[in-house]
């Protein structure tokens, strides 16, 4: 491991970009030595928050990625950048910390697995926050222990409202947005995919359908509603929508054989989580974040988040930025690389199949039949 610091070249100093790059700046080991922006006052507006010369503005993305001192780039551009912009950094020889979708288009996702896979030396990451929740991470433990026996059924929403005021409006594109997918809802899906990962799970098919209805003037779908086949019999349901929905909601609810889990955003905080287990609870539901209803030896920590908690600028950007540059350090893949999250890329990808198509759609996804579709 490098005992010199990982030196990070960064594109885009939006909402979402400048709070990662304090988080880089928070870093013991890692430092941002450049940053690529469209707009120069904007950079510079930024670099000047973080307390960075305006020397560190790099208008070129090209020469950015040829410096020597730039060991990994952090991509926080507009979504149809993403794809573009991780690949040239591959081809360049540099480490990817790539916001999510990982691309918009079929063909930039194929080159990045195919050169992700071609230097195993670099280390990618995808940004599917939502991973990161503490929550997530107690849910996650349970199921691995068995808590809940085998998942049968399970169901992970993604409805929130996208910010379109002002400069967002380019959200609205779908050029440069891509899908509703790929702009939030593949959040939920990466959650339920890494939960059933835990019982040796995945998706055989998928279908959705999607609904034009829409309240703001997005030109891709904002609706989704979607059913998963996973290879051990269990169902996946996720309702997903970036226009209509009121606050956040991230509900989750999954039934085992040994019991169940059940998060509600729009609960108090003491009533969101409850839960059962044959083991842990014996059979009784429990609300662990209720002091004054679940004992004690049950109950979770004050301090713990949940997907809804208004704090993923705070909490979850400094824990998924500390995991890449720990990835980078120590040369080891992460669980949402490239390659390691290309099925989650994939069920998006089927899903949008499945809702133009009207017919379910079988995974792993034939690649020669998503090329066709997709015009890759």
């Amino acid at each position: 491991m490098s005992l010199d610091p990982t030196r990070i070249g960064f594109v885009g100093a939006g909402w979402i970009g400048a709070t990662l790059m304090q988080r880089i700046l928070e870093h013991p080991d890692a430092q941002v030595v450049a940053l690529h922006q469209r707009s120069r006052d904007k950079a510079i507006r930024a670099l000047g928050q973080a307390g960075l010369p305006d020397s560190h503005f790099c208008p070129d993305y090209a020469e950015m990625l040829s410096r020597p001192d730039v060991d990994a780039v952090f991509l926080c551009s507009p979504n149809s950048s993403h794809g573009p912009q991780s690949i040239a950094a591959l081809e360049a020889g540099k480490h990817v910390f790539c916001e999510k979708p990982c691309a918009t288009t079929f063909a930039d996702f194929e080159r990045q697995v195919e050169l992700a896979a071609a230097h195993p030396e670099l280390i990618t990451y995808v940004n599917y926050l939502m991973n990161f929740d503490t929550m997530e991470h107690r849910l996650l433990d349970m199921v691995r222990r068995g808590d809940f026996g085998t998942i049968t059924q399970i169901q992970v929403n993604y409805r929130h409202p996208i910010n379109i005021a002002e400069d967002k409006a380019w959200k609205l594109s779908r050029d440069i947005m891509g899908d509703a997918i790929g702009m939030g809802i593949i959040h939920a899906l990466s959650v339920m995919l890494n939960i059933m990962a835990e019982q040796d799970a995945h998706p055989v098919r998928v279908y959705a359908t999607a609904c034009n209805v829409k309240t703001r003037p997005f030109e891709p779908d904002a609706i989704y509603n979607i059913h998963v086949q996973f290879s051990n019999g269990a169902t996946g349901l996720c309702f997903g929508n970036v226009d209509q929905a009121n606050g956040y909601d991230a509900y989750h609810h999954l039934h085992g054989t040994k019991g169940g889990f059940i998060f509600d955003s729009y609960l108090e905080r003491t009533h969101k989580v409850r839960l059962w287990s044959e083991e842990q609870t014996n059979r009784e539901w429990i609300r662990p974040l209720d002091p004054a209803s679940c004992p004690a030896e049950l109950l979770w920590p004050p301090e713990t988040t949940t997907p809804d908690s208004g704090d993923v600028m705070e909490h979850q950007t400094g824990s998924c930025v500390a995991h890449f540059i720990d990835c980078v350090r120590q040369g080891e893949q992460s669980f949402l690389s490239f390659e390691a999250s290309a099925s989650t890329a994939e069920l998006g990808w089927a899903i949008l199949m499945s809702a133009a198509t009207g017919a379910p759609i079988d995974l792993p996804l034939d690649r020669g039949r998503a090329r066709a579709h997709f015009g890759a």
